[in-house]
């Protein structure tokens, strides 16, 4: 007998299942997810892994890679990484997708292997149960982009750089310092390689360079090419630099004494600043090329650079870029050896937190622009009109209303440095310019308090100016910072940064320049540095104006948000057809938008995809374009000047004779 509740509750449950509005829909759990990868311990890795690769192929630009991998008795699998978290990119950029045609062997048995479902830079090869196993051959090709649609290329018919982590596998569980690497490199015929590597041995067209671990291996990447030249930069008694350079060409390694001594007085200048050497040696890898990818990438004891090809033929055309490589350099002491807590990781696996990026390349974007005036690299009127570019984009920044410069420092790890369709909303790395204009303040802050007695450069020898020759990695917390900012001149220090950094919605970061006797002022013109980098690009660069930016063939590359141009509805991507009914020209645009201060019009006809568009733009405040103007009187220096005067003794040219 059924009894009448059970009847009753099936009746129900019926009348639910019928009932679209009351029916459960199917939900399922989640899966759990199980981390089948190692943390990193701090242990040695058993044995030497033997990294060989074959990079003599410029015609097809890959990399043909044969690396030998020690494994430990009784091992049954072993797990494999690909870099994933690379130094100096504060993101994930490991270059997975140009790894290709993968297998691994051992007692010549090919193995099998599985990329591990979740963190799919890791590769589980499993070894045989029935044989003992004593190193596992992994075999595969990292292939260079050949076009800059593909990525950044790094091999061309004349010069390559090599990138060990790119084309190399490491073991997981091992802090990467404990992993012992010894690598070969088979170049072209009758190529020179430059690197911070030791103990390099030639025979024929292949190099070997001496076992090292893993981690100096990465920070040790190589530069090699057919037209290849080097200088000696090393001050007496100290640690040797290297000016390694390679070209598309001979001529264009015809570097003058004075473009060299430029480089030695950049040398001088970093001892000056920072007071220690943080490298047992320097080897500066710069490419002059138009071929090769753009790079400028800090290590310890070296960097990548590149350069156009005339950077040395002609040197005063090149010299807003000249400061690639002060940056770069000074990144040996900044970000290198002085490190983030949480940009130290003990693998390329660990996440990297970029919370202190304003201090890492905010400090370091400051020393650089610092450098580059103090040696001559670059004159002090470069360097004022980069500073103006700097203070004119935060001034007009709508950005800054709801992001902080700290929050900036996650920009790469999401963002990927892509183009971003508003960026003066969105921000970018701001850490880098605005941290640098920030510590800019800290510096004539504490020439104010302390009547000129003490500059930054007193912090830089606090904070860097220890264990000279010392190329290990010292971590370190914002507290330290104001600790010893507190040594030079006390301060509320702590206040100061929380409000610069921390706090969006501040004013534009102009109170250091103004500080230092100077103020930001608009011009109908580009000032030295935006006029030469403009020209460069071949842009027509109306950011402060009508709020766009507008490339070779008329097209817009970026829209300032609330614009002129913006409230108008013009947006990225669209191309200028004409202005005022005539076809466009970036001179005739010019000349309209000042025209229209007098109340000239000014109309726009733009194609977007298959709609073309006529816009009239309310606008009437004629061409503008940030640079800075000394605002105290007389000749004496003021503290920006005196921050940008060189440290070292400076012979005065030499009179003519009558």
């Amino acid at each position: 007998m059924i009894h009448k509740s059970l009847v009753a509750a099936l009746l129900a449950s019926a009348a639910l299942a019928s009932n679209p509005a009351f029916a459960t829909n199917s939900a399922p759990t989640a899966v759990p997810i199980a981390q089948t990868v190692p943390d990193a311990r701090d242990v040695p890795y058993p044995g030497t892994i033997k990294l060989d690769i074959d990079a003599s192929d410029t015609v097809r630009g890959a990399y043909r890679v044969t690396e030998t991998i020690p494994v430990a008795a009784g091992t049954r699998t072993l797990t494999l990484l690909l870099p994933q978290w690379l130094p100096g990119n504060h993101g994930p950029r490991g270059t997975m997708a140009e790894l290709v045609d993968l297998t691994f062997t051992a007692n010549g048995r090919k193995l099998e292997w599985k990329r591990d479902p979740v963190e799919v830079f890791a590769f589980h090869v499993s070894l045989p149960s029935d044989v003992e196993v004593s190193e596992v051959v992994a075999k595969f090709i990292h292939t260079s982009p050949l076009q800059g649609s593909e990525g950044r290329i790094t091999m061309t018919p004349d010069m390559l750089n090599l990138q060990w982590e790119k084309m190399s596998l490491y073991p997981a569980g091992y802090y990467v310092r404990q992993i012992q690497v010894q690598p070969f490199v088979t170049l072209p015929a009758g190529w020179t390689p430059a690197t911070a590597l030791d103990g390099a041995s030639q025979l024929n067209n292949r190099w070997s360079w001496a076992p090292t671990n893993y981690e100096v291996l990465v920070d040790s990447p190589i530069f090699a090419g057919r037209y290849f030249r080097k200088w000696d930069l090393t001050e007496p008694g100290r640690q040797r630099v290297t000016l390694n350079v390679v070209a598309d060409k001979a001529e264009q390694l015809e570097a003058k004494p004075a473009h060299i001594d430029a480089h030695k007085a950049l040398v001088t200048e970093a001892r000056l600043a920072f007071g220690a050497n943080h490298f047992d040696h320097y080897d500066f890898l710069l490419a002059v090329s138009d071929k090769i990818g753009g790079i400028g990438l800090e290590h310890h004891r070296s960097s990548e650079n590149q350069l156009e090809p005339a950077a040395f033929t002609e040197w005063d055309k090149q010299e807003w870029d000249r400061g690639l490589l002060p940056h770069e350099f000074g990144h040996s002491w900044s970000g290198k050896y002085r490190r983030p807590a949480r940009l130290w990781t003990p693998d390329y696996r660990q996440p990297m937190q970029g919370d202190l990026l304003w201090t890492y390349e905010g400090q370091d974007q400051f020393w650089g622009l610092v450098l580059s005036a103090r040696s001559g690299l670059q004159s002090k009127d470069m360097v004022l009109g980069q500073l103006a570019a700097w203070a004119g984009g935060f001034s007009e920044q709508a950005g800054r209303r709801w992001r902080s410069v700290e929050d900036t420092g996650s920009d790469p790890v999401f963002a990927a440095r892509k183009p971003k369709p508003y960026a003066s909303l969105a921000r970018s790395e701001d850490y880098y310019t605005e941290g640098a204009l920030v510590w800019l303040e800290a510096d004539q802050i504490i020439r104010a308090g302390t009547g000129g007695k003490k500059s930054i450069d007193d912090f830089a020898k606090l904070f860097f100016g220890m264990n000279d020759g010392d190329w290990g990695q010292v971590a370190f917390e914002a507290d330290e910072i104001v600790a010893k900012l507190n040594q030079v001149y006390p301060y509320d220090w702590k206040r100061f940064i929380d409000t610069k950094i921390n706090q969006p919605g501040q004013p534009a970061p102009i109170q250091g320049l103004e500080k230092g006797g100077y103020k930001l002022v608009w011009k109908d013109e580009p000032n030295p540095y935006d006029k030469a980098r403009f020209a460069e690009a071949k842009v027509t660069s109306l950011a402060y104006s009508l709020g766009i930016g507008i490339d070779k063939d008329a097209k817009v590359t970026g829209t300032q948000w609330d614009s002129p141009a913006f409230n108008a509805g013009v947006v990225t991507g669209s191309k200028i057809l004409a202005v005022n009914g005539v076809t466009y020209d970036g001179d005739a645009l010019k000349k309209a938008i000042t025209a229209a201060k007098s109340g000239a019009p000014l109309e726009l006809l733009f194609q977007r995809g298959d709609r073309f568009q006529t816009v009239r733009i309310d606008y009437k405040g004629g061409l503008r374009y940030p640079w800075l103007e000394r605002t105290a009187a007389g000749k004496a220096p003021t503290g920006l000047d005196l921050l940008l005067a060189p440290k070292r003794a400076v012979k005065a040219p030499a009179k003519a004779k009558k």
